[in-house]
């Protein structure tokens, strides 16, 4: 491609940036950032958080105590193949503490680091919809009640929100600025049975379909790297997130943390890990398929020290991101390069 043509390629795609139909909240779209023309080859989550807030917004984990249905034995035991929440969330590292306590001690930490006034209580370990609504209600609330949360941000799994529970979100969604992510994975079922889900892929396709129109952000946590998955199946993840047009993405690396399945499966050399530089090439194709308009909430991911394995890689968050804009630029390539509308 000449870099005349490319160049019309970008201009083109951030134009369309600015008037995003078909988004599912009530975040209007005047408020989504031109993030092509600031000079970005991807949506990042501190480019959206400030144009909806027009300040810095940070999360702040929050462990409720809420459960999963394949630990507690409704759809499986043992949990995810990969999971040992303790390594996800600082929350569930510390003594349980109220809501509001959590909070309080969350802004501190934060506040070590950056400056920042305003906070999204995040439900971040284990499955926060996970319970009768009536205690959903009350833990919401108590976050919601603190004076430095502006929204919520909820995590949980796609087969975890009966209609009283997206009853409850549309409510929530009426007054706050609301995030719901799930824990999509991937959308290939085989792979979802090695990691011991519980459910397939037709469970957020279900949940994406019951979501829309609620008020509420929709987002995906995906995985890549997932044993047997082939280059072109992890792209097939990617193009089916633009499929359900979703409003935002976390993108991490498969890694081994302590005390799971997978880490017994890596030390018999049953699995590998992606090299940095795999993964890298990898991801920039994965989000070169994704549409411009998906934020992209996280493109690696780690666990503490005490908890990781591997990869080593993945320890050095800016050296993979800086490895992932020099590979953008190498390209001259952007989010949504490639990405074609389903017919």
């Amino acid at each position: 491609m000449s870099s005349t043509s490319a160049n019309r390629d970008r201009e083109r795609v951030a134009s369309a940036e600015l008037d995003l139909p078909g988004r599912h909240s009530s975040t209007p779209s005047a408020v989504l950032p031109n993030w092509r023309t600031a000079g970005q080859r991807y949506f990042s989550l501190g480019k959206a958080l400030r144009a909806r807030f027009g300040r810095r917004v940070q999360k702040v984990s929050i462990d409720a105590g809420f459960t999963c249905p394949n630990v507690d034995g409704s759809v499986a035991i043992g949990g995810c193949s990969f999971c040992d929440n303790r390594s996800f969330s600082p929350s569930r590292r510390l003594p349980r503490q109220s809501i509001t306590e959590q909070i309080d001690e969350g802004i501190k930490r934060l506040k070590r680091r950056y400056q920042c006034d305003d906070f999204l209580a995040y439900f971040q370990p284990a499955t926060n919809t996970y319970a009768p609504v009536d205690r959903l209600r009350a833990v919401y609330q108590e976050a919601l009640a603190h004076p430095k949360v502006v929204g919520l941000v909820i995590g949980t799994r796609p087969d975890c929100v009966g209609d009283e529970v997206l009853a409850l979100l549309e409510e929530i969604a009426t007054s706050t600025p609301l995030y719901v992510e799930y824990g999509m994975q991937t959308m290939h079922d085989r792979s979802l049975d090695w990691m011991n889900r519980g459910h397939h892929h037709d469970a957020m396709v279900d949940a994406v379909s019951r979501s829309r129109g609620l008020g509420f952000e929709i987002g995906a946590h995906v995985i890549l790297g997932l044993p047997g998955e082939t280059h072109s199946e992890m792209l097939d993840t990617a193009r089916e997130i633009g499929r359900l047009d979703l409003d935002s993405i976390k993108i991490h690396n498969l890694y081994v943390v302590h005390n799971t399945r997978l880490a017994e499966e890596y030390a018999r050399g049953e699995t590998r890990l992606m090299e940095r530089d795999e993964y890298v090439r990898t991801l920039v194709d994965f989000i070169e398929i994704l549409p411009p308009s998906i934020v992209i909430e996280r493109i690696t991911g780690e666990a503490p020290n005490d908890f990781f394995i591997g990869p080593t890689w993945a320890l050095d968050k800016s050296a993979v991101r800086n490895a992932v804009d020099r590979e953008f630029e190498r390209r001259d390539s952007w989010q949504g390069k490639w990405h074609r509308k389903p017919s």
